[in-house]
């Protein structure tokens, strides 16, 4: 079976005011436009064309076509115009025992101050759509840090203090929860100018960035965890994958995101929502590294997005053209979405037809095992992973 999705886009403060609306070839709606989820999360459930939810449709109709009663992962279309808040998420244990304990406690699942709103684990990828999607994620290579810290000079000072131990996913944890919890307004902000006038070719970027996050969140010591944090610019195609525990913020641009089927967020700064400072220091994983970019497997043409470890979800991306058709097997229940162009889609075993414009999407059931795409775009597959 092909069954069809559409949903509204959620208006975050961050999102963009132009780019899903261009995406979607209509005019803006004046408000932001962050989000578009594609998926059965009861937090925001895709629409079928009868009126009911994916999810009221999985668990009446489903089982038909083989698709289990609730979705292992969540689909995205992403559009952020300014920053996102830097965050983690919890593995599957760590939901699981938050979850508990705020249940236990009685804190409303809708509350703003709520942390766990599932019991479940959140990895998740992003694929640029844009040209460009600029994201901050994992931390630094220390060595790199200290030498961008010293082109801070007599500012940087109390910054480098805290980031001389040997051991250096213990200093870089300690200084994230200094700078969070104990630091002083008058020492944010003096780290905080010294960024803002520093000039240095090899952190030119960050510098940048640093002035351009201080302009939106004036004051916010996010500014300053995000001089930590790895600076990445995918160029259209490339992906990063952030696992639990990474510390991570979007920055800029337009994306495919697929993630477990989760909204378990523990913020650190760069928000006006709710921060948890104590719960993200518990779950962050301060070891240094280099940018978690995600390579794909290419075969005939079709990206693969695999996680080793991940069995929520995989990500085929294939560039349809009009001289070609492509033809794709599933590991079972898909989601397929086009961000670009028009492509038509017939299901393996039944031999249903649909066609996609950016903005629509649709379910292929796990008994059609495949599915021919035709016509030319830009065609994003959601599947479960291996």
């Amino acid at each position: 079976m092909l069954v069809s999705l559409v949903n509204e886009p959620r208006d975050y403060a961050w999102g963009s005011t132009t780019l899903i609306a261009e995406l979607e070839g209509r005019a803006p709606s004046g408000r932001p436009e962050a989000e578009v989820w594609y998926g059965d999360h009861p937090g925001d459930p895709a629409i079928v064309p009868d009126g009911r939810s994916l999810g009221e449709w999985l668990a009446e109709e489903g089982a038909e076509g083989g698709a289990p009663a609730k979705l292992p992962y969540l689909l995205k279309v992403l559009a952020a115009a300014s920053p996102l808040s830097i965050q983690v998420h919890p593995s599957k244990q760590q939901a699981e025992a938050g979850f508990a304990r705020e249940e236990a406690e009685g804190v409303d699942r809708d509350a703003a101050e709520r942390t766990y709103r599932d019991d479940n684990h959140k990895p998740e990828l992003i694929v640029a759509v844009s040209e460009t999607f600029t994201a901050l994620a994992g931390l630094r290579d220390l060595d790199a840090t200290r030498r961008l810290v010293a082109a801070l000079g007599e500012g940087g000072r109390t910054l480098a203090g805290h980031l001389e131990g040997a051991d250096a996913a213990a200093s870089l944890r300690d200084t994230i929860a200094w700078l969070l919890t104990d630091a002083t307004e008058s020492e944010i902000g003096a780290i905080i100018a010294a960024a803002a006038a520093a000039e240095n070719e090899e952190f030119a970027d960050e510098l940048d960035l640093s002035r351009h996050l201080e302009a939106a969140y004036p004051g916010d010591p996010g500014v300053v965890v995000a001089l930590l944090m790895n600076l990445v610019v995918l160029q259209r195609g490339q992906a990063v994958f952030v696992p639990a525990g990474v510390l991570h913020a979007y920055v800029a641009g337009l994306g495919v995101e697929l993630m477990a089927a989760s909204d378990n967020v523990l913020r650190g700064g760069l928000t006006p929502k709710h921060i948890d400072v104590p719960e993200l220091l518990a779950i962050l994983d301060p070891t240094p590294g280099p940018p978690p970019v995600l390579a794909p497997e290419v075969h005939d043409g079709v990206a693969r997005f695999r996680v080793p470890g991940i069995s929520d979800f995989a990500l085929l991306h294939a560039k349809v053209t009009a001289d070609a058709s492509t033809t794709l097997a599933l590991d079972g229940v898909a989601i397929a979405l086009v961000t670009s162009g028009e492509v038509q889609l017939e299901a393996g075993r039944t031999g249903a037809r649909t066609t996609l414009i950016p903005g629509c999407g649709v379910l292929v059931t796990p008994d059609e095992a495949s599915i021919r795409a035709s016509g030319a775009g830009d065609l994003f597959i959601a599947t479960p992973g291996s």
